[in-house]
């Protein structure tokens, strides 16, 4: 274990971000986590100020923010194929033609889904599966010009992430093999959809990445290997993974032609959890060949590593790309459900050159603010700078920004809209994502399903 010479010097920064009974406090040096992107040379130092009570009672933005609701759950999709699904989760933001966007959007539909994904001829991989994407086309101005089934029969599509030929990878969070909630094939696979036509992609699974409970996925734009993170919820926790394709940045398609799947092993580190100190660095990342990719017998992260084991840890969840390195998050880990400690959550950054992990944000239980709840889930870097976080709790739920200073501030608070006054409940939020040119964060609630796209001085 190696750590910065200038640890000892470190403190605690400690924001509340005005919003009533929420707050988070995060340790380290932010900086760590930009260096090296664009955002780095551009970012805020600032909120946006307080949120503003919704009138109409959906989002709460900071003044001179304004939202669009562009599909909710149960609304008649564009295309005629039925309604618009539930379960909004992932979701990414591709450039389509004059300036406009493509946008494809997760189901996590469970066997008991309340509206499935419609099967559409040629998009469907298992017609007993409830989950899938759709696909939004927006014009300049974030008007729908269509929406339609992306891929359909897959089964609780968590989240996933874009290729560097701008295809989405939908991944499944499940296990379930053909004949278990009445499936008519095994799940727990990634699928590749194309936003502009999703029929050119069809609906193959990507078996050689593995068959776990996929959380999210991302690419390194050099080398084309794939990161994968496993949101596994009992013991032995999950894995991070690699996939190393035999067509590296072959673009659509090339996944099919297979790789090989690796799991991270850190050396003297069974376990993320135990790992509380802010800017911890290890160096010697091993990675080491799965047996058995397909989990025929067995799921991956029991299956038999060998001398020296594989590392584990709870709740790993978000997953993407910053300058060299590949960023990933456990939302939270605690040890009376068999982690080795607990967190509120933590981000690690990876890096391939060095074969480097290091913790670059730890946050709470010992800090003087938490969220109340868990906390993070999605996460995004923002074209202003920072980073924008959906919040994975109890209570109101919030999208959170980030300064590299890390400095916390809420920019958008959802609205109640399940339960009673006495016993409220509140749709967490979900894949957070920006328009390619940076004028638009795009996020959905997770239930009752609704996509938002929220405007403004994004770059103030």
């Amino acid at each position: 274990m190696t750590m910065s010479s200038n640890e000892a010097t470190r403190r605690q920064v400690l924001a509340r971000t005005g919003a009533l009974g929420a707050g988070i406090a995060f340790t380290g040096a932010l900086s760590e986590l930009f260096a090296g992107t664009a955002a780095a040379q551009s970012l805020g130092h600032t909120g946006y100020g307080p949120l503003v009570p919704d009138p109409d009672g959906l989002l709460d933005l900071p003044r001179g923010f304004r939202y669009r609701v562009l599909s909710r759950e149960g609304d008649r999709l564009r295309s005629g194929e039925g309604p618009v699904p539930s379960n909004h989760d992932g979701m990414s933001a591709f450039p389509a033609r004059s300036g406009g966007v493509h946008l494809v959007r997760n189901h996590e539909n469970r066997a008991d889904g309340r509206v499935p994904v419609p099967t559409v001829e040629g998009l469907t991989y298992d017609a007993e599966g409830k989950g899938g994407c759709t696909a939004l086309t927006l014009d300049s101005r974030n008007r729908v010009l269509s929406e339609r089934v992306a891929i359909a029969g897959t089964a609780v599509n968590c989240a996933g992430g874009p290729t560097p030929w701008h295809t989405w990878l939908t991944c499944e969070e499940t296990e379930d093999k053909a004949g278990t909630n009445g499936y008519t094939k095994d799940h727990g696979f990634i699928f590749e959809v194309d936003p502009a036509d999703p029929h050119r992609t069809g609906a193959v699974p990507l078996t050689a990445m593995g068959r776990f409970q996929h959380e999210a996925i991302a690419v390194d734009p050099r080398r084309g290997v794939v990161y994968e993170t496993e949101d596994a919820f009992e013991r032995p926790f999950g894995l991070f993974y690699r996939f190393l394709p035999r067509k590296p940045l072959g673009g659509r398609g090339s996944l099919r032609a297979g790789g090989r799947l690796q799991a991270m092993r850190v050396p003297g580190v069974p376990d993320l959890s135990s790992i509380q100190e802010t800017g911890a660095a290890f160096d010697g990342v091993e990675w080491v060949d799965v047996p058995d990719p397909l989990a025929a017998g067995t799921p991956i992260r029991f299956q038999d590593f060998g001398r020296g084991g594989i590392t584990h840890a709870q709740k790993l969840e978000g997953c993407y790309w910053g300058g060299e390195c590949v960023y990933f998050v456990s939302s939270f880990a605690h040890s009376d459900e068999g982690s080795a400690a607990d967190h509120y959550g933590q981000i690690w950054r990876y890096d391939p050159e060095r074969r480097r992990l290091t913790l670059v944000i730890v946050f709470g239980p010992d800090t003087d603010v938490q969220l109340p709840g868990e906390s993070p889930d999605n996460i995004c870097l923002a074209p202003s700078g920072g980073l924008m976080v959906c919040e994975d709790g109890g209570g109101a739920q919030h999208v959170f920004g980030v300064t590299r200073r890390g400095e916390v501030y809420a920019m958008a608070r959802g609205a109640q809209n399940i339960g009673t006054p006495q016993e409220p409940e509140w749709g967490e939020f979900a894949g957070v994502t920006f328009s390619p040119d940076g004028d638009t964060m795009y996020v959905n609630c997770y239930t009752p399903g609704t996509t938002f796209a929220v405007t403004g001085p994004w770059r103030r």
